[in-house]
Order: structure tokens, then C-alpha cells, then sequence
């Protein structure tokens, strides 16, 4: 095995204290690395988005909570170009998203924006190594060795550092899930989109997941975070963003909206959604009923 390059580290730890440079407390007069203004969206007839604001700053971790179909996930895909806006203005670090004009542009843009999707999307007839390897050497130019070098250090920062030369195929879902966020780092983005990526996993390996999307945080990357898992929101988020119905209803730090949200339709879906703070659990929502059945029916 290669051994582990430290320049990794180094460039994280680098990037970390820009961020922190760069936070809002620093400076009132910081511009947003995300800023969504007055975004509308609508597939044919039907409006999805109507009217989106949301600012993400350099060094935070916003997470996008709401019912399904609230919109969310159309969010992240016009912050990283996947989806054009009818109407509105996205920027990405000066860069203005909604005015791209060719496939150029968009590759330069995502260059910059990792994006870890519900599904893995992992090269099926490639290795764990080659799936995080062949992006930065054939987008990005970068020497092999030291692609692969990378590679084997972000492998170890998701615990996978002995699933190298496995096949994706052969990983749980869990360890196919870190795998595509190892793969995103690869590319060393100024940001990161997670797409409810635990969503489609079993219950055993959500906590893996959210583990190391915890350390990226407090590592100071910048995450955008569509999720139901509610308590994990509230632990590592910034700003946290309520939306329904293509409208953002309420948002604020992590800590208000969860402890005392303002609106009542934030209040409502919070004491209804199993796992966020206040509401009851899965068991104490369904409230025990005695079964009763006349069992001389049954009688043989």
C-alpha cells in the first residue's frame, strides 16, 4: 500500500481556517458561498419551487428539513446546476449558476460542488480504489500516484481503508454510501450536497453515514444537508431551512427552530416526525390498543 500522503491534512486543515476566516461572525459584510434569490422552478404546469432565499456561508452546515415532495432535493440540484430555474438567481462562490451558458461551464461548477445522491452511483466494474481515483486524474488532471495516494487517506478518514480493492458489489449499503462521499472529497470541492443519502439504507447502517458526515463537518467542509433524520440536523447544523409546498416557511439557527420554532406549520411537522426534538418516539406515537378478539370464532 502507498503510503499516506499528510498533504491531505495539511490542505484541510488549511482550508478549514479559511473557513473560519470566513464565517459570518467574522464579518457582516461576507457574501454567502451559496446565495439562492428568489428561485422559481416549475415542471411544465406544475410549480415545484416558488421563491427560494437561502444563503450558505463558507465553513457551515445548512440542513433542508420538510415533508416529501416540499422540495428539497430540487433545491440542491439547481445549486449545482443539474436543474435551470425559471426565474431567480443562484450564485456558487461568485460563480452565477443560472446563467450558465455551456457543458464547459457546468463541469468547472461541479468540479467545485461534490454531490453524494440518494443512490451511490458508484462505477460497478471498478474497485473502491479506481472508483475514487479515475475522476481526479481525468477531470482534474492530477498525477496517479498522488490521485492514489489521496485516495488511500480518504478511504481511511471513512473507515474503509481495507475495503481498497473490493468491488462495489460487495460492500453493504452503508459502506457503498461512504464510499461515494469518498469519492465527492476526491475532488476536493469547496462544498458538499447530500441528497438524503441515508434514506435507502437499513437502519443498522445509518448511524456509519452520519458518523462521517459528523467528522466532515467538524472538519469545516461545507455541507448542504436534504435529511428526515431530525436529531442529526439539530447536533450538527448551522442553519437549518423548513420548506413546503416549493416555499421556504420558516428557517434560523439549529437550536431555535428545533427547541422553539416560530410557525405553526414548523411546530406541526416536527411533533409528528419520529426523531426530532420534542416529538415522541416511533412507539410512543402509536399509542398501545388491546388486541380483543373472540377466540371461540376460531374454535375447531
Amino acid at each position: 500500500m502507498p503510503s499516506v500522503d499528510t498533504s491531505l491534512d495539511a490542505s484541510l486543515d488549511a482550508s478549514l481556517d479559511a473557513s473560519l476566516d470566513a464565517s459570518p461572525a467574522g464579518s457582516s459584510a461576507v457574501r454567502p458561498l451559496v446565495r439562492l434569490r428568489d428561485v422559481h422552478l416549475s415542471f411544465g404546469a406544475n410549480p415545484v419551487l416558488k421563491g427560494i432565499d437561502l444563503d450558505v456561508f463558507r465553513g457551515q452546515a445548512v440542513s433542508i428539513i420538510g415533508p416529501s415532495g416540499s422540495g428539497k432535493s430540487t433545491i440542491l440540484r439547481c445549486i449545482t446546476g443539474l436543474l435551470r430555474p425559471q426565474q431567480g438567481e443562484i450564485e456558487v462562490d461568485g460563480t452565477r449558476v443560472d446563467r450558465l451558458a455551456s457543458e464547459r461551464d457546468e463541469i468547472e461548477l461541479r468540479k467545485r460542488v461534490g454531490f453524494v445522491f440518494q443512490q451511490y452511483n458508484l462505477f460497478p466494474h471498478l474497485s473502491v480504489l479506481d472508483n475514487l481515483v479515475v475522476a481526479p486524474v481525468r477531470i482534474l488532471g492530477r498525477d496517479k500516484a498522488a490521485a492514489t495516494r489521496t485516495a488511500y487517506d480518504l478511504l481511511k478518514k471513512v473507515r474503509l481503508a481495507d475495503k481498497a480493492h473490493a468491488y462495489p458489489g460487495e460492500l453493504s449499503g452503508g459502506q457503498q454510501q461512504r464510499v461515494a462521499i469518498a469519492r465527492a472529497l476526491a475532488m476536493q470541492p469547496d462544498l458538499i450536497l447530500f441528497d438524503e443519502v441515508t434514506s435507502a439504507l437499513d437502519p443498522e447502517t445509518v448511524g456509519e453515514v452520519l458518523t462521517v458526515i459528523r467528522d466532515l463537518v467538524r472538519d469545516g467542509m461545507t455541507c448542504v444537508l436534504v435529511t428526515h433524520e431530525m436529531r442529526f440536523a439539530e447536533e450538527v447544523s448551522d442553519a437549518v431551512y423548513f420548506t413546503e409546498a416549493g416555499v421556504i416557511v420558516e428557517h434560523g439557527p439549529a437550536e431555535r427552530l428545533f427547541g422553539a420554532p416560530a410557525n405553526p406549520r414548523t411546530q406541526a411537522f416536527l411533533a409528528h416526525t419520529p426523531g426530532a426534538p420534542g416529538a415522541p418516539g416511533v412507539l410512543e406515537a402509536q399509542p398501545h390498543i388491546p388486541l380483543q378478539l373472540d377466540l371461540s370464532r376460531f374454535a375447531i
